[in-house]
């Protein structure tokens, strides 16, 4: 996907920092995981949990998403 910005805006920031901006925006959101916020920023997840934590942006982590990571450590231990 490609996405035009205003000559004005392009100018003020770098590829880099407008794919964190968006990734940021998306998982406050809610719309994206950690995993896909980090990949839309081309960061690694240890990287995008610093950029969060630099915002004092939490980490959305439910029941859901609990049993789901219990299930994978159940899956691979086997």
């Amino acid at each position: 996907m490609n996405v035009s910005l205003p000559e004005e805006i392009e100018r003020q920031f770098t590829p880099d920092e407008i794919c964190l901006h968006l990734a940021l925006g998306l998982f406050l959101d809610e719309r994206v995981t950690l995993g896909q916020g980090a990949a839309i920023a081309r960061l690694s997840h240890s990287e995008f949990l610093h950029e969060l934590g630099k915002r004092r942006i939490s980490v959305h982590y439910d029941e859901a998403d609990l049993l789901a990571d219990i299930a994978t450590v159940d899956r691979l231990g086997k």
